[in-house]
């Protein structure tokens, strides 16, 4: 440590310490379907069931990405990536605003495409909240001399009367509070702008009252008031301009880990209609007393295709409107490092119509309350688009996306549902899916059979169930089982969540056909509801059996990747190879103490190797190191026998593990 003689403030480096390695998530699940409203192609991450429902609506018809999603936080899921998907026909309803002078000054439109966005009805009043006493006799044509300032901001709009029914319009340009003056051209020049103008014309004999203008924005569900935003501003200076208060919905930050939405988006955004000199002449906007429905969303589901669900691959030389245009669906979820889960329920899509109700009588409302503007348009009839429904082919092309993905990156695991088909035709059997299963051989994927039947939301509590692909359902239970116990417990024998039957009942014999084809089954189990009953990947390969073997080495090798970005660019000696070897070697120490690596003894469950063997001077000359990590994860106990015999005249039961014979 230093020594120091003269007093004075001396700097030290201090780096933190970067050789710690925690493990990563991995109970982040990726969706990507179709939802009653929401912004298309762009992932969110949402919290809960009624963030979901805030974002992206609830069930449709149309749909089972709400079902799938609710299915997921029901089992135990925490956090999920939702992209919703729709064809280039979809669009935001909308109303234009006018000001005075009748030039389209704001749009207002619902936040995002669909027809939910044609039941919302928009009323605009103008307030003044600021009030002050102009004196004209000592004002110039740059600032006002006022009573009081209370109030009034750098881009307040200010209306000036001039005689009866006629009026002049100002932007504050700065406030001095000392002198009770506002400025309409700003002192400074280096504050001033275009918008900014002298005010000439008055009787230095009158005293006009100054009035700040803003506007409130009301926003109905048909007759019902869902929000109201207040004072804002038809000026783009002013801290509440309109366009700025209800922007679109802002997408993830380039590192979105851990990035959180609002608990609820409004309902409409507002964007700017006018030029720039057009904002500069200052006309105010024309009020909207009566509600007025907004008009021209679409769903745009009919003409869906396996492009919107998937994308296409980014070329490095496209330009942004390209990327763009490429990056839908599955595709958007690649630089979404923290997804560890992807399921595309809605690829299986059979589509139908929500029912309609008989509404009920409308009641008279107490005409001591506040009531809600009249409309001056007949409500909407919102019939919502549905998707067609996607045949064997798209739907392989669809998983094969998903698998390859998974395959590319390394860092997530793909849950694939069976074709409708395959659950529906009694006739078929388990003939359907064990073909089925045949398309795939990857480590990074799992199918699932048969389907879950929950009661569906659409309907009165109880009138019918509706089959959904069940892939949300086993999100829910590894997110779960990834939050409780660690990545390493196999992802089955647990009970779930919001599910009222299976499409199919399967007895001992089917399931064990279908294990040794590596087809997870969900059982009805006596006595234990029901379960998913099956961990085996889509892998030939022996070594990538088990799903939580997979999944465990991916977050190893993701963790560490991480981990270890510290060690770039610092000296390729032993202090570096040494730091590192003690980091991953506790790692996987903690690893080991949780049960997720088989061996008696830590030697026995891993190894690192970071030393001069395999870090020649050839090697570290050319600024090279190498990190060799050998692990043994811990295989789950599939087969269980008891064995029960007679010795004299006792019994001897023995508990004996037949894992080895589940390989």
């Amino acid at each position: 440590m230093a020594t120091y003689a003269t007093p004075g403030v001396y700097y030290e480096r201090a780096d933190s310490d970067n050789a710690g390695v925690s493990p990563l998530r991995t109970d982040i699940a990726g969706f990507v379907g179709m939802a009653a409203r929401g912004p298309l192609h762009t992932p969110l991450p949402v919290q809960s069931w009624r963030q979901f429902q805030a974002y992206f609506g609830d069930c449709i018809g149309g749909g089972y990405l709400a079902y799938a999603v609710r299915a997921f936080f029901e089992n135990g899921g925490r956090r999920a990536w939702i992209v919703r998907i729709a064809a280039d026909a979809a669009s935001s309803a909308g109303l234009d605003l006018a000001d005075a002078a009748a030039v389209t000054a704001w749009r207002i439109q619902a936040i995002s495409p669909g027809v939910w966005g044609n039941g919302l009805s928009v009323a605009l009043r103008a307030t003044h909240r600021l009030q002050t006493i102009m004196d004209p006799q000592h004002s110039t044509p740059d600032y006002a001399q006022v009573t009081r300032v209370a109030g009034f901001v750098r881009g307040t709009h200010v209306r000036i009367p001039v005689k009866p029914g006629m009026a002049m319009y100002r932007m504050v340009a700065a406030v001095d509070s000392a002198n009770n003056r506002l400025y309409w051209v700003d002192p400074d020049p280096r504050g001033r702008t275009s918008i900014q103008q002298s005010l000439t014309g008055l009787d230095p004999n009158s005293t006009p009252l100054l009035e700040s203008v803003e506007y409130t924005v009301l926003v109905f569900d048909g007759t019902r008031l869902l929000n109201s935003y207040e004072d804002l501003s038809l000026l783009p200076d002013h801290p509440r301009y309109g366009p700025r208060v209800l922007a679109p919905l802002s997408t993830p930050p380039p590192n979105p880990r851990d990035w959180k939405l609002p608990d609820a988006p409004p309902p409409v955004c507002i964007t700017e209609q006018r030029t720039p000199s057009q904002i500069d002449a200052l006309v105010p906007l024309a009020e909207m007393d009566a509600a007025t429905f907004l008009s021209g969303g679409l769903d745009g589901l009919s003409q869906l295709t396996v492009r919107d669900f998937i994308g296409e691959t980014v070329d490095a030389m496209d330009d942004d409107a390209t990327r763009q245009d490429k990056t839908r669906g599955l595709s958007a979820l690649v630089p979404i490092s923290e997804v560890a889960l992807l399921a595309i329920p809605d690829i299986h899509i059979q589509p139908e119509q929500p029912p309609t109700y008989q509404p009920l009588p409308r009641c008279v409302p107490n005409p001591c309350l506040p009531q809600p503007p009249p409309a001056n348009a007949v409500t909407p009839i919102l019939t919502p688009d549905l998707p067609p429904r996607f045949n064997d082919a798209q739907v392989y092309q669809v998983q094969a996306a998903m698998v390859q993905q998974c395959e590319t990156l390394r860092d997530r695991f793909a849950l694939l549902d069976p074709p409708y088909d395959c659950v529906s035709d009694p006739r078929l059997g388990v003939a359907a899916v064990r073909a089925w299963r045949k398309r795939f051989d990857s480590p990074f994927a799992a199918l699932y059979f048969p389907w879950a039947r929950v009661v569906d939301p659409l309907f009165l509590p109880g009138v019918r169930p509706r089959d959904i692909p069940p892939s949300g359902h086993v999100a829910g239970y590894c997110a779960s089982t990834d939050l409780t116990i660690g990545v390493h417990k196999a992802p089955a024998n647990g009970a779930l969540s919001w599910i009222q039957d299976l499409t199919s009942t399967i007895d001992a014999a089917t399931h064990g056909l279908l294990n040794d084809e590596q087809i997870d089954v969900l059982r009805a189990m006596p006595g234990r509801g029901l379960r998913i009953y099956g961990a085996r990947t889509l892998s030939n390969d022996p070594d990538w059996l088990y799903i939580n073997v997979r999944r465990l080495l991916s977050m190893v090798a993701k963790t560490l990747r991480q981990a270890v970005r510290w060690a770039v660019f610092e000296p390729n000696n032993i202090a570096t190879r040494t730091k590192l070897h003690l980091a991953i070697t506790s790692f996987l120490l903690t690893l080991w103490q949780r049960g997720a690596l088989a061996g008696k003894t830590p030697r026995a469950a891993f190894y690192v190797i970071c030393n001069e063997d395999n870090n020649p001077p050839a090697l570290r000359d050319n600024g090279e190191l190498i990190i060799e990590v050998g692990i043994a994860p811990a295989i789950p106990f599939e087969f269980v026998v008891l064995r029960v015999g007679r010795v004299d005249n006792e019994f001897d039961v023995t508990d004996t593990d037949q894992a080895g014979a589940a390989a």
